[in-house]
């Protein structure tokens, strides 16, 4: 969700804040301001959520170590097995 519901949801907010100010007309049944300000709440309420995931899986918890496995051949052709921890 992250980055991408960030600029789902600030056009949720756009596009609310259009229908909110900048539409006169009104449709029959229900109103385009009321709809922009439902959008600009959603927008928020999922801009808010996504910020919070995005921040959350950006932030390192701590330094981790890495293990590696791989073979080696030396010069007279021989391979053995290698166990690395990286930390």
């Amino acid at each position: 969700m992250g980055l991408t519901g960030m600029v789902f949801s600030t056009i949720a907010i756009a596009a609310g804040a259009v229908m909110y100010w900048a539409v006169t007309s009104q449709g029959h049944g229900f109103r385009l301001s009321t709809v922009g300000v439902i959008l600009m709440v959603v927008g928020a309420i999922g801009l808010a959520v996504s910020a919070a995931i995005f921040g959350t899986s950006r932030r390192t918890t701590g330094r981790r170590g890495h293990t590696y496995d791989r073979e080696v051949t030396d010069s007279q052709g021989g391979v053995a097995a290698v166990h690395e921890e990286v930390h």
